[in-house]
């Protein structure tokens, strides 16, 4: 299984986590300031965090990843040197602080145990979910979602994800929020638009590309195209944003929304 973990700064120790993740499978992603930080970290897919506290704003770096609502469930672990620094990193949010000396033997035990990986068990059963009728109440969501009434359909695809317990309510929970951020396109509402999309990016990401009949693969990429183009549209022109790229959420079955 391959670990996505991410690498905060230029560290002194990067020649350490490089031959750690050349034995054990881990992909390595380095982040050196530029560009949008928790953004990367979603779309990069990262199940783990590595914060050199040596680096210049480090503890922004953890405190936005433990904050924002799309990375928060990603552990972060901090290398730190000092005891003000490790105490800073758990006021922070860190889940763990190491020495550098210790990543060599401690790092794998540490991505084992705190790293957001897939569990198998979970996988299973959210196929055998997928592989189930859409309920009634999420194909009129579905209706209601591709009719643009964007509120009423959260309000559906909330119920439905409050009263599911199996994996399958991460489905619910993508739409809902995509949705939500297309009525806040509509709203003209740049910024809260892009907070929506971000956090369905995880959701979308965990679900098989058909699930319950519904086109998964298709609303990731209407999703993700729509962000990109809200990327680029300036807050003070929204009123002029092509609304044609809010498309509907297909279903493959065909059958009546």
């Amino acid at each position: 299984m391959t670990v996505t973990v991410a690498v905060v700064g230029q560290p002194r120790w990067a020649a350490v986590v490089e031959t750690l993740a050349s034995r054990h499978s881990w992909r390595l992603i380095w982040y050196d300031g530029e560009g949008p930080y928790v953004a990367r970290l979603v779309e990069d897919g990262a199940a783990l965090i590595l914060v050199d506290a040596q680096q210049p704003g480090w503890r922004a770096r953890v405190t936005a990843a433990r904050t924002n609502p799309a990375t928060r469930r990603i552990a972060v672990i901090v290398v730190a040197t000092d005891d003000a620094a490790r105490h800073a990193a758990y006021d922070a949010g860190a889940a763990m602080v190491l020495l550098p000396d210790e990543l060599a033997a401690a790092l794998p035990k540490v991505v084992m145990t705190h790293a957001r990986l897939p569990d198998p068990a979970r996988r299973a059963w959210l196929e055998h979910q997928c592989g189930e009728p859409l309920p009634p109440e999420a194909r009129e969501a579905v209706r209601l979602f591709n009719a643009g009434d964007y509120y009423r359909q959260h309000d559906l695809f909330e119920a439905l994800w409050m009263a599911e317990d199996g994996p399958v309510r991460e489905l619910y929970r993508a739409i809902l929020q995509v949705g939500i951020a297309y009525y806040q396109i509509t709203r003209g509402n740049r910024r809260g638009a892009l907070k929506m999309l971000l956090r369905s990016v995880q959701w979308l990401a965990s679900l098989p590309d058909v699930c319950q009949g519904v086109d998964v693969k298709q609303l990731r990429e209407d999703a993700a195209r729509v962000r990109t183009a809200l990327e680029k549209t300036d807050p003070a022109a929204m009123a002029a944003f092509d609304l044609s790229l809010l498309r509907p959420v297909r279903l493959v079955d065909d059958s009546p929304q």
